[in-house]
């Protein structure tokens, strides 16, 4: 089987000096090698096929026979690095907590150890007739989170 690791010394070669970076590489039984990429900019099937034939260029079919699928992290797809948090600050998201709560809201920061998001959240003032919308900073730990990804809302 084609060691992850040789893998990931290809694809970190041939992202080199691009805005490109690594979410997930899987070496499944098989050699079947798929290869998650990102950046800050929107990243194309040209830029997934170039990153292709330069791993494939470093690997033999000679010595053992592999399947290689290079794809870019969807807008969908859950984050799975802070860099993807630190990537998307402004923008809508939704949450899963490992609690089984799910909530959306603005993500307003994010680093290495988590991540905060604003939420908006009706609440009655004592004395008022109306609830009134407020805004709530929540703080979250990556370790506190099952899933996070991008909502898109067409208008």
């Amino acid at each position: 089987m084609i060691a992850k690791e040789l893998i990931k010394n290809l694809v970190e070669q041939a992202i080199s000096g691009t805005q490109m970076f690594v979410v997930d590489i899987t070496v499944r039984a098989g050699n079947i090698i798929t290869i998650e990429l990102d950046s800050e900019a929107p990243i194309g099937i040209e830029d997934c096929i170039a990153v292709s034939r330069k791993i494939e260029a470093g690997l033999d079919r000679d010595v053992e026979d592999f399947e290689l699928e290079v794809g870019s992290a969807g807008l969908t797809s859950p984050f799975k690095l802070p860099r993807q948090y630190q990537k998307n600050i402004g923008r809508e998201i939704e949450i899963l907590t490992k609690e089984g709560k799910k909530m959306s809201g603005v993500l307003k920061s994010a680093d290495e150890n988590g991540f905060i998001i604003t939420i908006s959240k009706k609440v009655k003032p004592e004395g008022s007739k109306r609830k009134v919308e407020v805004l709530e900073d929540l703080p979250f730990s990556y370790s506190e989170v099952k899933y996070t990804k991008q909502i898109i809302r067409f208008k």
